[in-house]
């Protein structure tokens, strides 16, 4: 993302205080600048007109690099951090975000009705195998003709990105940035197997961007009817 648009997001969640504008405006910012998750979510959704549920959304970045990238779709992020819930409205509001809303959801009690498109970012990872199986079977259901799974996640492939990927995982989970630790990261072939079984069309592309992380964009559309 250009530092113009990363800087324009960021600003929203600017706080005024002593040490200067906060931890989410450099988060965000640094977020926006060097990892490749939005640009490619956003190509993923593009021309795409059903509603998006973003589970475990965070803060909502995604809302606004979709609207900064020229998207109207309804949006509506879900997450079990009510701080971040609270903080990611109260950005949305500064910024003027139309037709976006954020929940705080326990997603491990179930996920929200929707229909329309889904995107699980960085989540699945945080899931034990059944788990990941309800909730990728729950967001197949949700889909409609012409509506997209988006998924960004590490892939269980043996590789040294992988084992990074889950060690600063971890870290994350130690110092309190994260709610949970890394579970299980998918496989790639069972993965391929669940769409392929639901009727769905999915392409796997590296997200690695210029990070070290083994990220993989994964997307899966449900043919129109």
């Amino acid at each position: 993302m250009s530092p113009e648009s990363a800087h324009g997001i960021a600003a929203a969640f600017a706080s005024a205080g002593r040490f200067g504008k906060g931890w989410d405006y450099h988060y965000a910012r640094s977020k926006l600048l060097s990892d490749p998750l939005y640009p490619g979510v956003c190509a993923a959704l593009q021309g795409s007109q059903p509603p998006l549920l973003d589970l475990g959304c965070g803060l909502g970045l995604l809302a606004h690099a979709l609207r900064a990238d020229g998207s109207g779709l309804a949006y509506r992020g879900v997450d079990n951090d009510a701080g971040k819930i609270e903080r990611a409205r109260h950005a949305s509001r500064r910024r003027e975000l139309l037709d976006t809303r954020f929940e705080c959801i326990d997603l491990a009690r179930g996920l929200p009705a929707h229909q329309g498109s889904v995107a699980i970012l960085d989540v699945l990872q945080f899931l034990d195998a059944d788990a990941q199986q309800r909730t990728l079977d729950a967001a197949i259901a949700m889909l409609t003709p012409g509506a997209r799974l988006v998924i960004r996640t590490g892939l269980d492939d043996g590789s040294r990105r992988a084992r990074l990927t889950r060690a600063v995982d971890v870290f994350s989970r130690l110092i309190g940035w994260m709610n949970a630790g890394p579970r299980r990261y998918p496989d790639p072939d069972a993965l391929r197997g669940r769409f392929a079984a639901a009727g769905l069309h999915s392409r796997f592309t590296p997200l690695h961007g210029r990070t070290p992380f083994n990220n993989w964009l994964v997307v899966a559309t449900r043919p129109d009817q």
